[in-house]
């Protein structure tokens, strides 16, 4: 009988965690650059079941049975998100469409090979350094500037140029100024080149990325590719806007409700279990 109080357990504790999950990307809605994360949620292994105290020496197989489920990982969804026009020439919004092998990607940014091996798409990022001198990727591109001329982001993280160096603006020249050209280079309101071209990396799988908070990302180990752009890498920079979370509201109100729904159906057991349980102490056990 513990077998179903123990399945239904492990089902309150996956659709909590589904739960944080959807409510987290609601929370980030308007949070410039922010991917959706999705719960993944798998079985326990499977245990074979038979049957004991049979006379031959071969136990007799019942099944398989599996205990419950768990929320094992959460995946982030790199697709495009949305362009919101700010007007500000320190917003800066990244619109990709990498190719890979002339694979048509889903909705998902997920494709299938002709053996069955599943292909993401490959994205692209703004390169930055954080206060600790590691490397983070970002699409979030809400840039500010400090007192010393340095482009920042949204976390104060410095903002870097192809050459992997800070970009920093010469003394006079404000955001205001800024102006973007289509090979990611600076000009300043009389057209004269200031700093060096923009770092736009390309991440071949950006499943291998792990979120950090503050709309950065890193890779989970040393075998994450990335590269620059190259020239026939469908990338663009648009200046005065600012890509959007891709989460979808409506969905996530659905999965809201559907976790929620799921947790009290499981809480339901565990009340029915408790009951049982109840009365085969008080009751059955005076017999």
């Amino acid at each position: 009988m513990l077998r179903g109080l123990y399945t239904a357990a492990s089902g309150m504790i996956a659709q909590q965690r589904r739960h944080d999950t959807v409510t987290n990307n609601i929370a980030n809605l308007n949070t410039p650059g922010y991917k959706q994360i999705n719960a993944v949620t798998r079985s326990f292994p499977e245990m074979l079941l038979s049957m004991t105290g049979v006379q031959n020496a071969e136990r007799a197989s019942i099944g398989t049975w599996t205990s419950g489920v768990f929320a094992e990982e959460s995946l982030s969804i790199h697709v495009q998100g949305d362009l919101m026009q700010t007007n500000r020439s320190s917003d800066f919004a990244l619109v990709s469409n990498l190719e890979l092998n002339g694979l048509a990607f889903d909705a998902s940014g997920k494709a299938i090979t002709d053996d069955g091996t599943a292909v993401f798409q490959p994205q692209a990022f703004f390169t930055v350094r954080d206060q600790n001198g590691e490397i983070r990727y970002t699409r979030g591109g809400a840039f500010t500037l400090d007192g010393g001329g340095f482009l920042l982001a949204s976390d104060g993280s410095n903002v870097l140029d192809v050459g992997g160096n800070p970009i920093q603006l010469p003394a006079g020249v404000g955001l205001d100024d800024l102006v973007l050209t289509e090979n990611q280079t600076f000009l300043d309101g009389n057209g004269n080149a200031v700093g060096n071209q923009l770092m736009i990396t390309r991440i071949e799988n950006p499943n291998q990325l792990v979120r950090e908070g503050n709309g950065n990302f890193r890779f989970a180990d040393d075998n994450g590719q990335a590269a620059l752009i190259g020239a026939g890498d469908r990338v663009e920079v648009r200046q005065g806007y600012v890509e959007r979370s891709n989460v979808d509201a409506a969905q996530s109100a659905v999965d809201l409700m559907a976790a929620l729904r799921a947790y009290e159906a499981n809480q339901k057991v565990i009340q029915f279990y408790d009951q049982s349980l109840q009365k085969a102490a008080n009751e059955i056990g005076r017999i």
